[in-house]
């Protein structure tokens, strides 16, 4: 006997719900995208006509309404709208996706928390670099080798993430609205910044918050931020053991290539993760291990040769499996909690307010 089908209601389909989310969902086989919300109503009939998906509504309220038996619900929205827009949406007990990062503040995030724990139900946050199969790879063997200490300690850790071609042709197929804009309420800035040292958090966790979640998957443990270069460049921060990590932030961009790493070191060895631009289909990113255990043993490379999946992909069919019960969420809305707490020190060392 086969297992129904997670119904999946989606809240918004602009570029990224479409690009990022919504083709990857109609090909993750254990789910149905049953209706879609968006107040844009000749776009979303075009998105819905393309993609196969059988209901349409300008409201995520008339949406649930018509269907109260959807499991899981996807909303892809601007992150400064996420406090209004999720507290609402979790007081429906379903679990919900979004994109990162949680909310454009600490204290929305905290608001967020609070009503999902209030209507029992959970939400995953969209950090999909986590689902690449190149991270999933050197996750793997970054613990092994933490385990076993063949390679002896874990010493450093450096991301380098410059700007670049992040889209990758990614919304060649996306529908494009018509629809007149509607203007739409954000949520309040955070009280503990000026004007000014809100739009520097707000842009530094667009860009860059990826990469301090990255770093704590990657470490296996929580870390702070110690340092952070008046350039904007680089910031350094330790682990709860100890641990030495960096992120250089642009020190340079391309205009035509994607070249994000991550280069994690033990003391007789490595392990290098390269990782595609995030829109890019069907191609996962790239691992590299070394190893020199010394004692006159021969120094090796070797690359694992990875399935032909992408992050986004992978992020869909596990949010399905999170939702059936089979699996746990890839990142946590805690987690993405303390993800903000982190780039609000940041800004703090950088700006000094």
């Amino acid at each position: 006997m086969t297992s129904p089908l997670v119904r999946i209601g989606f809240v918004g389909v602009g570029n990224m719900g479409q690009a990022a989310h919504l083709r990857n969902f109609q090909m993750v086989p254990d789910c149905e995208v049953v209706a879609i919300a968006d107040i844009r109503s000749t776009h979303a009939n075009a998105v819905a006509h393309k993609w196969g998906v059988p209901h349409v509504y300008t409201s995520h309220q008339d949406m649930l309404a018509a269907h109260p038996n959807i499991d899981a619900l996807v909303a892809i929205q601007p992150f400064t709208r996420h406090g209004t827009l999720i507290t609402e949406l979790v007081t429906y007990g379903k679990p919900i996706l979004t994109e990162k990062p949680i909310a454009g503040s600490i204290a929305q995030a905290e608001a967020i928390i609070a009503a999902m724990h209030a209507h029992n139900t959970w939400l995953m946050v969209g950090y999909h670099k986590r689902s690449d199969p190149a991270t999933i790879a050197a996750k793997a063997e970054i613990d092994r080798l933490k385990k076993t200490g063949e390679l002896g300690k874990l010493t450093y850790i450096r991301i380098l993430m410059p700007a670049g071609d992040w889209i990758a042709n990614g919304f060649n197929q996306n529908i494009w609205s018509s629809d007149p804009e509607q203007p739409l309420a954000e949520d309040p800035p955070a009280t503990d910044m000026d004007a000014s040292t809100n739009a520097a958090y707000i842009e530094f966790v667009n860009y860059y918050i990826h990469q301090v979640n990255l770093m704590r998957h990657l470490l296996g443990e929580n870390w702070r931020i110690t340092y952070a270069a008046k350039s904007g460049h680089l910031l350094v921060g330790e682990s709860t053991s100890g641990i030495t990590c960096s992120i250089e932030m642009s020190p340079y961009q391309t205009t035509i290539d994607w070249q994000e790493s991550a280069l994690v070191c033990f003391e007789r060895g490595w392990v290098k993760l390269e990782l595609p631009a995030p829109l890019a289909f069907n191609r996962p990113g790239h691992v590299e291990m070394m190893r020199d255990p010394g004692n006159g043993i021969e120094p090796t490379t070797r690359s694992p040769h990875l399935p032909w999946t992408h992050a986004h992909w992978n992020q869909a069919e596990h949010f399905v499996a999170a939702v059936a019960g089979s699996r746990a969420p890839v990142c946590t809305a805690s987690e993405a909690l303390a993800d903000l707490t982190l780039a609000r020190e940041y800004i703090r060392l950088y700006l000094g307010k």
